[in-house]
C-alpha cells in the first residue's frame, strides 16, 4: 500500500511542478492601480498649458477676433492667405527668420563641434575652458542682449574701441545700424550665447568613442582628416542631430534676444516670426496672430524634419 502511494506521489510531482511553472508563466504581472495616479499631475499640467491653448489657437485662427470683444466672425482660411499674400511684414519676418536660422545652425554647429574636439580631454585646462565657454549659457537672454548692444554701439562700444586701439579703424562700423548687416551681428550674438551649451553635447558624444578605433586607424596609416571622416563624424552623428534640432528651435524663438538688442518693435531688418506675432497680438488682431502662430509652429516642425532627412539620421521605417 505504501509502495503504491510513494510511486503515485513520484508520478504526480513532475506534473504539479510543470503545472505550477505554466501557471507562473501565464499569470500576468499585476500593477497596483494606485501607480496610474502618479502621472496625472504631469498630464493635467500638459493638457492645461499646452494641449488646450494649442486647440484654442486653431479655433481663433479661423476668426477675426480682436481679443476683447465677445463678438467675432469666422473667416475660414483668410488669415492664412493674408499672411502669405497680403502681409509684407510677415513675409519679411519669415525671410529674416529662415536666414537667421541658416546662419546660426551652420555657425553654431561648426563652432561647438570644434570646441568639443579641442576640449575632449579631461585635463585641468580643458575643464577650465569648458566652464568659460559654457558660462554665457547661464545668463539671461536680456542680459546677453544688453551686453552685446553695448559692444555693437558705434559711438562708445567695445568693438569699435578695440579696433581703433589696435589701428584697425577702417574696420569700424555701425553694426546694428546697418540694415544689410544687422541680422548677421545678432547671429554672432546667438552663437556666442549657446555654443558652449552645444559643446557639452558634442563632448559627451566624443568621449563615448572607443580609443581603440583611432589606434587601429593610425596603424593603418589614416591621417587626422580620414579618422574624423570615418570614425568621429559617424559616432557624433546622433549628437549632431540633437544640436541641429535644438539650435533650430532656439533660433526661431530668439524673441527676447531680438527685442533686447533692437527694441520693441524691432526694425524690419531684425523682425523675425516671434516678434512679428507679438506685434500682431499687440495690435489686437488675436485671430490673425493665432494663424501666424500656427504657421510658426508648422515651420519649426517642417524645418526640423527636413534637417533630419538631410543629415540622414532618421532610420528607415520611422
Amino acid at each position: 500500500m505504501s509502495t503504491h502511494t510513494g510511486m503515485a506521489a513520484k508520478r504526480k510531482a513532475p506534473e504539479s511542478s510543470a503545472e505550477a511553472a505554466t501557471k507562473k508563466r501565464r499569470s500576468p504581472t499585476r500593477v497596483n492601480p494606485a501607480l496610474y495616479l502618479f502621472p496625472l499631475p504631469a498630464v493635467a499640467v500638459i493638457a492645461f498649458f499646452l494641449v488646450m491653448p494649442t486647440l484654442q489657437a486653431f479655433q481663433y485662427a479661423v476668426t477675426d477676433w480682436n481679443g476683447f470683444s465677445a463678438a467675432f466672425n469666422y473667416v475660414g482660411v483668410d488669415n492664412f492667405i493674408r499672411a502669405f499674400t497680403k502681409d509684407s511684414l510677415f513675409t519679411n519676418a519669415l525671410t529674416n527668420n529662415l536666414k537667421f536660422v541658416l546662419l546660426v545652425v551652420i555657425a553654431q554647429t561648426a563652432f561647438s563641434l570644434l570646441l568639443g574636439l579641442l576640449l575632449t580631454k579631461n585635463s585641468r585646462g580643458s575643464i577650465l575652458l569648458r566652464a568659460l565657454f559654457f558660462f554665457p549659457t547661464i545668463l539671461s537672454s536680456v542680459s546677453v542682449a544688453f551686453i552685446w548692444k553695448f559692444i555693437y554701439d558705434p559711438n562708445f562700444g567695445l568693438a569699435n574701441s578695440a579696433l581703433g586701439a589696435v589701428g584697425l579703424g577702417g574696420l569700424q562700423g555701425s553694426y546694428l545700424g546697418d540694415n544689410n548687416q544687422a541680422l548677421y551681428w545678432v547671429a554672432v550674438t546667438q552663437v556666442w550665447f549657446h555654443a558652449g551649451q552645444m559643446m557639452v553635447v558634442y563632448i559627451a558624444g566624443l568621449q563615448s568613442i572607443p580609443r581603440e578605433l583611432y589606434e587601429a586607424a593610425e596603424m593603418d596609416g589614416a591621417n587626422k582628416w580620414q579618422q574624423f571622416k570615418s570614425i568621429t563624424w559617424p559616432f557624433v552623428a546622433p549628437a549632431t542631430s540633437i544640436v541641429v534640432a535644438y539650435t533650430t528651435v532656439q533660433s526661431f524663438k530668439a524673441f527676447d534676444l531680438i527685442l533686447g538688442i533692437a527694441g520693441n518693435p524691432p526694425k524690419s531688418s531684425l523682425d523675425i516670426l516671434s516678434t512679428r506675432i507679438y506685434s500682431t497680438f499687440a495690435n489686437s488682431e488675436f485671430g490673425y496672430a493665432a494663424a501666424q502662430s500656427i504657421i510658426f509652429m508648422a515651420m519649426i516642425a517642417l524645418v526640423t524634419w527636413l534637417q533630419r532627412r538631410l543629415l540622414r539620421l532618421t532610420p528607415k521605417g520611422e
